[in-house]
């Protein structure tokens, strides 16, 4: 895996989009200010997740009029954790930052969570404490977030959040499986890295529909959370030391 050194922005912003195409451009309109303001080092790595509206087409169009839009394709649709580390993995910044593509997370949110990071914390999570969503889907959220945190021992609010900054070292916690972007802040916190919640605004979504519902947002949740439960578990806790356990070296 690439280190800091091969990092050629300050921030990297990833987008991972699947049938977006409605809310795209409008989307770079507010993206694009709130980055110049945070550095003039940044660029915006679009993930078209397989999509089969015209989402690839205007993410073309970005691309061609600003260098600092990258744009990956997937072969085919794969899901929002693969979408998200395949971005993760290309991003050059030497901090992370990622959002969804259908603006109902605020932009203008993000200065705040690269604050957190830069002042000592290794990722923050946004927490959106009042979610514009219909009252299925924010109570299939809070029941899953709830038996996370019960099994984990853990108290993150909203953990699916998908506004979250990291510093470049934290990706390497990203492991190659299905549903792991539910669990980026449980598997940071395992490794070591300070996490911080930040609250959040959140919007209405206006284009588009939602990729999940009760079934792939609790039930599939809990199956996973049975495989970071087990990793926790067994994970490996040794430390190297100068002298040996109970007496001087020789």
């Amino acid at each position: 895996m690439a280190d800091r050194r091969d990092a050629r922005f300050d921030l990297s912003l990833v987008i991972p989009v699947f049938n977006e195409e409605g809310s795209l451009r409008a989307l770079f309109a507010e993206v694009e200010p709130v980055l110049r303001s945070v550095t003039a080092e940044y660029e915006v790595v679009f993930v078209n997740d397989g999509s089969r509206d015209g989402s690839a087409a205007v993410l073309a169009s970005l691309a061609a009029v600003n260098p600092r839009v990258r744009v990956i394709h997937l072969d085919r649709n794969h899901g929002l954790s693969s979408a998200l580390r395949a971005g993760f993995l290309a991003a050059q910044g030497q901090i992370i930052a990622s959002m969804d593509a259908d603006l109902q997370n605020d932009p203008a949110d993000l200065p705040k969570l690269v604050r957190a990071v830069q002042d000592g914390a290794d990722m923050a999570c946004g927490w959106r404490r009042d979610r514009k969503d219909p009252f299925v889907k924010r109570i299939s959220s809070k029941v899953a977030n709830g038996w996370r945190n019960w099994r984990m021992g853990t108290s993150i609010h909203d953990v699916t959040c998908p506004l979250k900054v990291l510093r470049r070292e934290v990706r390497e916690v990203f492991y190659p499986f299905h549903g792991m972007h539910r669990f980026l802040p449980t598997l940071a916190e395992m490794a070591g890295f300070r996490v911080v919640e930040v609250p959040v605004g959140h919007r209405p979504r206006l284009h588009g529909e939602s990729k999940y519902g009760v079934w792939n947002r609790v039930f599939r949740g809990m199956r996973d959370l049975k495989a970071v439960k087990w990793m926790r578990d067994r994970r490996m806790t040794y430390k190297v030391v100068d002298r040996p356990p109970g007496g001087a070296a020789e």
